[in-house]
């Protein structure tokens, strides 16, 4: 695939996918622009691939308008915008504090919304976009554990089916991606809260028919799928990329 010429805006660039999406944007030639809140991480990893860092949250509506506004008129439109950014709490419904529920929505849902909503706007002005909006298998089936991150989610695959109806006649594809486990430090933080960490990754890998959990390059190029011409004829889908877990039985 090859991006030349075209803006590229990745929240969530101080790790994982976010890192791994800037990574092979950058190799097909896109002008990338990422974001995070983790400012030392960020900023490193996007500077080692001559790519332009902001600090936004993405939580805060005024914080992502500005940093659109902002690539807009540095590279004069916007043509491929990925809501990555996600944070993550692994805790019993009943025992979820207010707090944490508060947080997931604010990063998990309202992030993608404001990046939605603002990127549509830009686009509208152009002759139109992709939006890529990572969303998750969770939005499909469910993580006893992660029951606001699974709310979360599931709104994201509702609020891009939204966009992409309302702005198909417009040129704007709207899109989702729903990985299962990707080998990320979030996922870590996950396997961490068990007694045995090794034994958990092994237990989950095990599920997987393919008996292994996602490289973050894997979910990052079928993400630049989405947001190429290769998937033209593509918008309000939730494409599942999570190595067979969901068609399982077992």
């Amino acid at each position: 695939m090859n991006f030349q010429g075209k803006s590229v805006i990745i929240t969530g660039v101080s790790s994982g996918l976010g890192h791994a999406l800037a990574i092979e944007f950058s190799s097909a030639n896109a002008t990338v622009f990422g974001c995070d809140v983790n400012d030392e991480a960020g900023r490193a990893n996007m500077e080692a691939l001559g790519a332009t860092y902001f600090h936004v949250d993405v939580s805060k509506e005024n914080e992502v308008e500005e940093l659109i506004a902002k690539v807009v008129a540095k590279h004069g439109k916007l043509d491929v915008m990925v809501n990555n950014a996600a944070v993550s709490v692994s805790e019993e419904m009943i025992n979820t504090k207010e707090v944490d529920l508060d947080r997931i929505l604010a990063v998990n849902l309202k992030g993608p919304f404001f990046g939605t909503k603002h990127a549509v706007k830009a686009m509208l002005k152009t002759n139109g976009g992709a939006i890529v909006n990572v969303a998750s298998i969770l939005g499909l089936v469910a993580d006893g554990m992660l029951a606001a991150y699974c709310a979360a989610k599931g709104g994201v695959l509702g609020l891009t089916r939204a966009a992409a109806v309302q702005y198909g006649d417009r040129g704007i594809r709207v899109n989702a991606i729903c990985p299962g486990d990707i080998d990320t430090p979030l996922v870590a933080e996950y396997f961490d809260m068990f007694d045995d960490p090794k034994a958990a990754r092994a237990k989950i890998e095990n599920e997987y028919p393919m008996k292994r959990i996602a490289a973050p390059k894997e979910i990052a190029q079928s993400v630049m799928f989405l947001a190429s011409p290769y998937s033209s004829y593509m918008t309000g889908q939730q494409l599942v990329v999570d190595g067979g877990l969901t068609v399982s039985c077992y």
